[in-house]
């Protein structure tokens, strides 16, 4: 018979149980390591739910498509992979998932004063922006470009001169827009529009002659077209950014989950189905293609995962 050790099995004993012991081991360890819940995971666990800020016309990263309200999207599908882990971190076996509208203006906010606890959307990442929220590694690498009508004559920045030309509010794209026209002398006419679906139907009601925007979500309004092959993206490609989860400041254990999720999608390969189910396969509601291939930036981002803004 084995000899009870302070309560359990004695050494002796649990040499000739190696599964055992191995398994005591590998609990201790676990026990040893695993950091007790704070901030934001804390606030999850004890709640049992969380927060996601979406946007609802950020064609295809996040939007809502059919008449259920549920957005859906690139960023969203990410997103939801880091709830599943979240789940597994808390322990909690069903999370109360809430989605919580964000715009370009109030995306930021709502992640500070804790509306929402992690926003995935269209959200590049900026030095100035980093002051304010916390951001995970980049998902997506875009690139300011014009999308206009294929007959309209625009065929580079130079050819905006005097005309109208429209953006979103509350962007970088907007910023940059307007500098450039103050430093190249174009005289536009700079309008901007609440949301990307907005300016979109500026542009195809002829209230502006283009509209300027990162080229990936550029791609997913023009598939939204009646007729997708009379847009045409074009331009020199001018501000560059990548696109990151947003998270508070100060909550380095949240945001750690998070860039495990992504870093798990990237080493495994995951991350390839996921794009190519968005950027080149025909999404929902109606079924369009973007036709918009992965770029070798964000192949580099998921060789090597970045969070930091482009130089």
């Amino acid at each position: 018979m084995q000899k009870l050790w302070r309560g359990g099995l004695s050494p002796v004993g649990l040499r000739s149980s190696p599964i055992l012991f191995l398994a005591m081991i590998l609990s201790a360890q676990a026990q040893a390591t695993e950091a007790p819940l704070e901030g934001t995971l804390s606030k999850i666990a004890n709640a049992k739910s969380i927060t996601l800020g979406y946007r609802d016309a950020s064609v295809p990263f996040s939007y809502v498509g059919d008449h259920s309200g549920k957005p859906m999207g690139y960023s969203v599908e990410l997103a939801n992979k880091i709830v599943e882990r979240i789940q597994q971190k808390t322990g909690v076996a069903k999370l109360n998932v809430k989605y919580n509208l964000v715009t370009s203006q109030t995306r930021i906010a709502l992640v500070q004063n804790g509306t929402v606890d992690l926003e995935c959307g269209s959200t590049g990442v900026t030095a100035e922006r980093q002051k304010q929220v916390a951001f995970s590694y980049g998902f997506i690498y875009v690139k300011g470009q014009l999308l206009t009508a294929n007959d309209s004559g625009i065929k580079s920045f130079a050819d905006l001169k005097g005309k109208n030309v429209v953006t979103t509010a509350g962007t970088t794209n907007e910023r940059f827009l307007k500098s450039y026209n103050v430093d190249h002398k174009l005289n536009m006419s700079v309008i901007s529009a609440k949301d990307h679906g907005e300016a979109f139907q500026m542009l195809q009601s002829g209230r502006a002659a283009a509209f300027y925007m990162d080229d990936a979500l550029l791609y997913g309004e023009r598939a939204k077209a009646r007729d997708p092959h009379k847009w045409v993206v074009v331009g020199e490609e001018q501000s560059r950014e990548i696109y990151s989860c947003m998270v508070r400041k100060d909550d380095p254990q949240f945001l750690a989950v998070v860039n495990e999720t992504l870093a798990g999608l990237y080493s495994s390969g995951e991350i390839n189905g996921i794009y190519q189910r968005w950027f080149e396969q025909p999404i929902p509601p109606k079924g369009l293609n973007l036709e918009f291939p992965m770029t070798s930036e964000l192949k580099a981002i998921i060789a090597k995962p970045v969070s930091d803004p482009v130089e």
